[in-house]
């Protein structure tokens, strides 16, 4: 049965989308079957994964509207990674489901069907918490948290677990913290080495050991529709990624 993870930050900017695509297409390298599903409206996961969301019959919107199966709405990518892909029309979406019953669980019931079709399923959230980040956040038994290492990533992160509380008291109980990744690190930044060592007291072994640099190659390759690891694999942040990959895959079998 597929763990399905929310990757998600409340604040901008922090690699959540690189972290979405790359991720999965270093699991896949790693032999696991894996389900990307983008869930913000600008699609940027869907394109940095070589996807034309405007030629896509079925995308995330029309599964969350009861208008498709989630079946229907998975295509294949050339990274191996299959992707429920977003468009413009997603922002739609959380008007057209404002006065829904049972709005917060529409996620959580097209994934049913899919459950054993992938070891993994990731969830790429938008930077806000709207109704499509709680859809997310119910149907996910985990969330990782891609961040800075800088002052104001630190009250960002504050609310982001609170709002991960909120949601386990009320819609979904199992839902925990996968994992914190440091992303566009520079170690050369006092502030980030100090930021750093304060997530290390605080959360402990929720920090990945694993650190994603700042890496050119790793803003370069969405813009040819590629992850890092096909677009430059020898990168400093594709290989950052398939360490994350073996991460993971080291915690979940040491935990199974």
């Amino acid at each position: 049965m597929a763990k399905v993870i929310s990757i998600t930050n409340q604040k901008g900017g922090v690699g959540k989308t690189t972290t979405s695509i790359n991720l999965s297409a270093s699991l896949v390298k790693r032999g696991k079957r894996i389900l990307l599903i983008d869930m913000d409206p600008q699609g940027n996961a869907t394109v940095g994964c070589g996807v034309d969301p405007e030629h896509i019959k079925n995308t995330i919107y029309d599964v969350l509207l009861n208008e498709s199966s989630a079946q229907d709405a998975i295509v294949n990518s050339k990274c191996g990674v299959d992707i429920m892909s977003a468009n413009g029309d997603l922002a739609g979406a959380q008007v057209e489901l404002l006065n829904e019953i049972g709005r917060e669980l529409r996620l959580q019931q097209a994934l049913v069907s899919q459950q054993d079709n992938y070891d993994y399923i990731f969830i790429d959230c938008p930077p806000a918490l709207n109704v499509l980040t709680i859809n997310a956040l119910v149907a996910s038994d985990s969330v990782l948290i891609p961040m800075q290492c800088e002052y104001f990533a630190l009250e960002g992160l504050s609310a982001l677990i609170s709002t991960v509380r909120k949601i386990r008291e009320t819609l979904n109980p199992k839902l925990s913290i996968e994992g914190l990744l440091r992303t566009m690190f520079d170690k050369r930044n006092s502030l980030s080495g100090e930021v750093s060592r304060q997530l290390e007291t605080h959360f402990g072994d929720k920090v990945y050991d694993t650190v994603v640099p700042r890496n050119v190659r790793l803003a370069e390759a969405p813009s040819y529709g590629e992850p890092a690891i096909e677009y430059a694999p020898t990168s400093k942040g594709a290989r950052a990624y398939l360490w994350l990959a073996d991460e993971m895959l080291s915690r979940a079998s040491a935990t199974s």
